[in-house]
């Protein structure tokens, strides 16, 4: 296991366990570093781009939802 694959692991369990006693901060803290360790590595590589993906699909349908809305048809 190389060592970011140990700190990812690190960040998962330091978030868990905060998040078990209930220190907000912290956790955030722990899982922010996490993804960002993940995302760097290259197993992670893809993510930001998926995620873009997902995020612009859900864009396109919401605004062809509302402007089904609008179609100029108002009974």
């Amino acid at each position: 296991m190389d060592i970011t694959a140990g700190l990812i692991i690190f960040g998962g369990v330091g978030a868990w366990l905060c998040v078990r006693y209930r220190a907000a901060v912290p956790a955030l803290f722990f899982g922010v570093t996490a993804v960002v360790l993940f995302c760097t590595a290259p197993l992670g590589s893809g993510v930001p781009g998926a995620l873009g993906t997902v995020v612009h699909g859900v864009s396109t349908v919401g605004g062809q939802v509302a402007n089904a809305g609008h179609s100029g048809d108002s009974r």
